[in-house]
C-alpha cells in the first residue's frame, strides 16, 4: 500500500516555520535538510523514527512543490530512509530511484502541450489586465513560475488573477510569501495516480498542508492535515482529520496517523 505525503510545514519543518509555530521543550529534533553547509530543515526524533518504520511497512512516496534540486537537500533520503518514488515540481516529475521517470516526463509533455498555454500568454494576460504583483519572479525547472512577494494581493485581486489563470488552463496557490502560478496538468494527484496505476495500489493515506496538496489527497482513503495549514481554509473538516498540534509536533502526529492506518502504531507504544 501507499503512503503519500508532503513535506514541508507537514512533515519537515524549517528554522522559520519553527519559530513561527514552535515547539514542545521536551522534543527532541532531528536535523534532516542541508543547504550550503548548513542546516536548515527538522522534524522530531521520534517523528523520525516513525518516517523509517512507515518506509518499511509501505510504498512511501513524498510529494512536494519543490523543485527536484530542492528535494535533494532533504539529506536522510540519500542513505537513511531509501526511496523508491518521489514526485516533485507538484508532480511535473516523478523520481524512480532517484531518476525521472520517462514514462511520465513525455506523457505530460504532450498533456502541456494540449491543455496549457504558454507561460508568455499568462504574463501578457496579467499585463493587459492591469495586473502588476510586487515581488521577485522565479521559474522552476522551466515548467511553471511564482513570485516571491513583497506585499500580498488583497482577496478581490486573487480572485481576479485566479479567474484569469483558469482562463489560460493554469491554477493559482498563495502559499505565505509565494505566489505559484502552475499549468492544471501539473498535478500532485495525477503523479501520485500514474504511480497508483503503475505498482497496482491503494494510496491508504496521504498528508499535506497546502491547496495544492488537495490534487493528491483527495486520491487517498485516509486524509491528515496539520491544523497550520492553508487548506484547512477550503476544505471542510467532514473531508480530512485535522492534528490537535501545531508545527514540527503535527508532523509526528500525522507520522503516528500513518502507523495507526498501517496497524503499526503497537510498535511504538
Amino acid at each position: 500500500m501507499i503512503i503519500a505525503s508532503d513535506l514541508d510545514r507537514t512533515l519537515m519543518y524549517s528554522n522559520r516555520a519553527i519559530a513561527e509555530f514552535g515547539h514542545p521543550e521536551n522534543i527532541m529534533l532531528k536535523p534532516v535538510e542541508m543547504n550550503k553547509g548548513n542546516w536548515t530543515g527538522y522534524m522530531t526524533e521520534t517523528g523520525f523514527s516513525m518516517l523509517k518504520e512507515v518506509n518499511q511497512h509501505s510504498l512511501f512516496i513524498p510529494v512536494t512543490t519543490r523543485t527536484t534540486e530542492q528535494f535533494k537537500r532533504f539529506v536522510i533520503f540519500e542513505k537513511e530512509i531509501p526511496l523508491s518514488y518521489a514526485i516533485t515540481a507538484n508532480g511535473a516529475h516523478i523520481l524512480y530511484n532517484g531518476e525521472p521517470l520517462q514514462d511520465w516526463s513525455e506523457y505530460l509533455v504532450v498533456q502541456l502541450n494540449n491543455e496549457c498555454a504558454p507561460e508568455k500568454e499568462i504574463l501578457t494576460g496579467l499585463k493587459k489586465a492591469g495586473i502588476t504583483l510586487d515581488g521577485e519572479r522565479k521559474r522552476a525547472e522551466n515548467l511553471f513560475f511564482y513570485y516571491i512577494l513583497n506585499c500580498l494581493p488583497s482577496p478581490s485581486e486573487l480572485t481576479e488573477i485566479r479567474e484569469l489563470t483558469a482562463r489560460y488552463g493554469w491554477k493559482l496557490s498563495l502559499q505565505g510569501r509565494k505566489l505559484y502560478f502552475i499549468p492544471t496538468e501539473i498535478s500532485k494527484g495525477k503523479a501520485l495516480e500514474f504511480i497508483c496505476n503503475r505498482e497496482g495500489l491503494e494510496a491508504m493515506a496521504g498528508a499535506g498542508d497546502s491547496v495544492l496538496d488537495w490534487d493528491f489527497l483527495k486520491n487517498c482513503r485516509y486524509r491528515f492535515v496539520p491544523s497550520h495549514g492553508e487548506l484547512l481554509k477550503v476544505m471542510g473538516p467532514a473531508d480530512i482529520t485535522l492534528t490537535n498540534q501545531l508545527g514540527v509536533a503535527a508532523g509526528e502526529e500525522i507520522l503516528e496517523h500513518f502507523l495507526n492506518a498501517l496497524s503499526l502504531k503497537a510498535n511504538f507504544s
